[in-house]
């Protein structure tokens, strides 16, 4: 219910309609005989109150994103803003926290060993950003509940500090793709088709462990096309959700993963046969010994690392052979459409930043194409190539006045060092042809790109030679 007073809109949640309705004709008749002491009275909300009812009411988040805005209410926000009222709270002041936040120093906290920089002493940018964005959600909520007029966190992320180097993808070549998975089926045979699935789909990983049976077709025979995987669930922080995009998608499925899951399929329906169950339509693909979805920290640190160190390989994430399974399929000459619509890429600018690089060494076989499909232009004095006959005329020119076995010219201001035989005509002219002190010389080219200027120079001894003799 919505009140305004004094140029300003009060804001009151009342619970049903019901009883906004009974509430109004309260106020109304109150407004009526002049009584404004319901509104005088009433004490601005905090920002710490305000945050906890926006959280109960109007979160509708997934867990792993709830969690994350929980986290940073805690540790940052609140802290500074949490006894203020939320009317109370400016731009500046919002400015004035981020760059006290930047500048905050802290201590890297995470299971995940890959995770945690020892050189980073201070909040990483995009923990910053996204203590912006949980700020701003809040503000915002409080616009449209008519608690302030407008939002104070609304457009300072261009004040952040940035991080200096950008992220970028990691990826394995085919052979060491190869030697992971012979470590992973080596070490953890029971594994193997988990991270199968990673290397040959570019799953998330909570995909993967969100995927059931009845998702997968496996068509009729290995020749049939028809074998894909629908993907429409995610497991994050022990839920199922809908994938991160939230869209469900296609994945087309290999000729060898189809045979590798088709055999733990063969192996769940016969111990369901023993066990009297039900179809396993509904059970996971890649459960745990209780038949509830892996543990990630466990699949990290039980599976993932022995594999690379028995491969001998630099350490790497899960998440870097879903980098993996992209670079690969455009190495292959998969589109970057195709691409974007297996890895589930909300939009393909996101599939381009990350392997637009990619296909640049492919670029310029594309623009060859266009040579051999437009015939080129007719010169009007097209260049003739040499053929055997002048090369024979240049060869006797040489011999007559001074090549390989033969003595001195008659004219000493014309020599000639090491001029190449015809046999070796194709070969290049390392050596300086000289001529005299005043006259050209010609340095290193090919013999067949001098041979004219070559000749003139001869000719024009010649004709020196027969005016003084």
């Amino acid at each position: 219910m919505f009140v305004h007073y004094q140029g300003k809109r009060k804001a009151k949640c009342v619970g049903t309609r019901a009883a906004a309705e009974q509430v109004k004709r309260t106020l109304e008749a109150k407004l009526a005989l002049g009584d404004f002491t319901f509104l005088k009275g009433e004490q601005p909300a905090t920002f710490a109150a305000y945050a906890e009812g926006w959280e109960k009411q109007y979160v509708d988040l997934k867990p792993s994103t709830a969690a994350r805005y929980k986290g940073l209410l805690k540790l940052h926000i609140l802290p500074c803003f949490g006894a203020k009222a939320i009317d109370a709270i400016c731009r500046d002041d919002v400015k004035r926290f981020f760059s006290e936040l930047a500048l905050k120093q802290v201590q890297p906290k995470s299971k995940n060993p890959d995770k945690i920089d020892p050189s980073r002493k201070t909040l990483a940018a995009n923990s910053l950003q996204n203590a912006l964005i949980c700020l701003r959600v809040i503000f915002q909520s409080a616009v449209e509940d008519g608690l302030i007029p407008q939002n104070p966190a609304s457009r300072v992320g261009r004040f952040l500090p940035k991080d200096g180097e950008r992220f970028e993808a990691v990826f394995l070549s085919a052979d060491e793709l190869a030697r992971f998975l012979n470590s992973v089926q080596a070490l953890s045979p029971e594994h193997y088709p988990l991270f199968l699935t990673f290397a040959r789909t570019g799953l998330r990983l909570g995909e993967a462990l969100a995927l059931r049976w009845g998702d997968i077709q496996f068509g009729q025979d290995a020749s049939d096309v028809n074998r894909y995987m629908w993907i429409r669930r995610n497991y994050t922080a022990g839920r199922f959700v809908s994938p991160k995009s939230g869209k469900s998608r296609r994945v087309d499925m290999s000729q060898q993963l189809r045979a590798v899951l088709l055999g733990v399929r063969e192996q769940r329906l016969l111990e369901a046969m023993l066990k009297g169950e039900s179809p396993i339509s509904e059970d996971l693909v890649f459960p745990s010994a209780s038949g509830a979805p892996l543990d990630p920290a466990n699949l990290h640190k039980r599976v993932l690392l022995p594999a690379i160190q028995h491969a001998g390989l630099r350490r790497f994430r899960i998440h870097d052979l879903r980098h993996t399974f992209a670079s690969l399929l455009i190495q292959d000459g998969a589109s970057l459409a195709y691409v974007k619509e297996q890895l589930g890429h909300s939009t393909i600018a996101v599939t381009v930043d990350l392997y637009g690089h990619l296909v640049l060494s492919a670029n310029i076989a594309f623009v060859d194409r266009l040579d051999a499909k437009t015939s080129p232009q007719q010169n009007a004095t097209q260049a003739q190539p040499a053929d055997e006959r002048e090369r024979s005329e240049y060869s006797e020119v040489f011999e007559n006045y001074g090549g390989p076995g033969q003595s001195r010219t008659a004219d000493q201001r014309f020599r000639k060092y090491g001029l190449p035989s015809p046999s070796q005509s194709a070969q290049p002219l390392t050596r300086w042809t000289e001529c005299s002190k005043s006259g050209p010389i010609i340095s290193n080219g090919s013999y067949l790109a001098t041979q004219v200027a070559t000749r003139r120079i001869a000719a024009s001894s010649m004709t020196a030679c027969r005016m003084s003799g």
